[in-house]
């Protein structure tokens, strides 16, 4: 596989990954919760709402929207920072690590398949 590819190629890339997804039989997240989603598990923590919705240019509600949703799914759980009371940390789960990494096994599996 070419470390380069064409924009094309790029957007055949991410339409198949995102048809896998779509076809994968689990809930479907917003561009906005993948976002966030990937912040929490592919940067070091500590993830914080505040943290989270300025990397994302967006308002706290926004965000606490997001894992709201996420965390029904099990992909994130929130907590109190002890040191910090106004602060809320946004934790991994087992589940949420797990769907990262299918996550990307998936877009390697894609990207394997992309033609020259």
């Amino acid at each position: 596989m070419p470390l380069e590819f064409r924009p094309s190629q790029a957007l055949r890339l991410w339409r198949d990954v995102t048809f896998d997804l779509v076809r994968d039989g689990q809930p479907d997240l917003s561009a906005r919760q993948l976002a966030v989603l990937l912040t929490v598990y592919l940067e070091p923590p500590p993830h914080t709402v505040r943290g989270l919705a300025e990397k994302l240019g967006v308002t706290k509600p926004v965000i606490t929207r997001a894992l709201d949703s996420m965390g029904r799914l099990g992909l994130v759980t929130r907590k109190r920072d002890e040191n910090d009371r106004r602060n809320v940390l946004v934790q991994r789960t087992v589940k949420g690590a797990l769907a990262v990494e299918g996550l990307g096994d998936a877009i390697v599996g894609r990207y394997r398949e992309l033609p020259l």
